[in-house]
């Protein structure tokens, strides 16, 4: 467990997960509606060193970012009762990191090995919790709450 008591601690926190990623890591963002989710995502990108702002996709469902490699940020609220709506394989299984927001709605089976970050309002500020679901989501989850 991580708290963040502020945006700039949890875009920080971002930065740190984003600096560990690799290609075909997958990450999901966990959280009631200002959360962080988004907030988190834009230091996920600073750490895969992507200069373009990040917005939500709530209503685009994805964005892609160039950077060190490729991010694909998909918010999945709208489509998680029907995933086949869109062809989720082309970022699930890309060549990019993946975040998906929303995405326990979506079956953990889809996923493969992921890495699930939950964040909750906590006071002032934010408490993120991971669980991994893998080996590699295992190796990110430690790196982050070891570093």
């Amino acid at each position: 467990m991580i708290y963040s008591r502020n945006e700039e601690e949890l875009i920080s926190i971002g930065q740190n997960i984003g600096s560990l990623l690799n290609s075909g890591d997958i990450i999901v963002l966990s959280g009631d509606l200002g959360a962080g989710k988004t907030t988190l995502t834009k230091g996920i990108a600073k750490g895969l060193n992507i200069s373009q702002m990040i917005k939500s996709p709530t209503y685009t469902i994805v964005r892609e970012y160039e950077g060190r490699l490729p991010l694909y940020h998909l918010d999945v609220y709208r489509i998680g009762d029907d995933p086949d709506s869109i062809d989720l394989d082309d970022f699930l299984y890309g060549d990019g990191v993946t975040i998906i927001e929303w995405g326990e709605l979506l079956d953990e089976d889809l996923l493969g090995d992921y890495l699930l970050i939950s964040i909750a309002h906590h006071g002032d500020g934010r408490q993120l919790t991971f669980e991994a679901f893998g080996p590699r989501s295992q190796e990110i989850q430690e790196a982050i709450l070891n570093g």
